[in-house]
């Protein structure tokens, strides 16, 4: 499977936010729209930066409630990881685990066209294991309608 595949079920929608935004305005947006990273973006076409509950968490720990104030180039990751939607899922899967993040970009010719996360891959694994047990326990029983 690849990366077009799931943004086909899930949509390209993505919650970018500009670089100067505070960080306390970041937690904001994380919350209401109930996910774990956005993009960084003044445009909402280029990516630069990405920022995540982790990277805030760890600011609050080495800076204090202070950081709240500060803008998110202050805390973001500038060196981003994207992937083409022509990516392979295992790929991407392997890359997430080895380099120990949760979201994706996906950029075709240089402009945003969705995130993949964490979350995203195991709903496609376990979707995929679901399908192959019925398939082995239909084969089982002799249901192959």
């Amino acid at each position: 499977m690849r990366i077009i595949d799931i943004l086909r079920i899930k949509g390209g929608s993505v919650v970018t936010v500009p670089p100067d935004m505070p960080v306390e305005g970041l937690v904001s947006e994380l919350a209401r729209h109930r996910i774990g990273a956005a993009v960084v973006s003044r445009d909402g076409v280029v990516v630069e930066g990405i920022v995540s509950e982790r990277d805030v968490v760890r600011a609050l720990a080495e800076r204090g409630p202070a950081v709240l104030s500060e803008p998110l180039s202050a805390i973001q990751t500038t060196q981003v990881r994207t992937v083409s939607p022509e990516a392979q899922l295992e790929d991407v899967a392997r890359l997430m685990t080895e380099r120990r993040f949760r979201h994706v970009p996906v950029v075709v010719n240089g402009r945003l066209s969705g995130v993949v996360s964490i979350g995203d891959v195991v709903k496609n694994r376990i979707d995929e294991l679901e399908t192959e047990r019925s398939t082995l326990a239909d084969y089982i029983t002799g249901d192959r309608t």
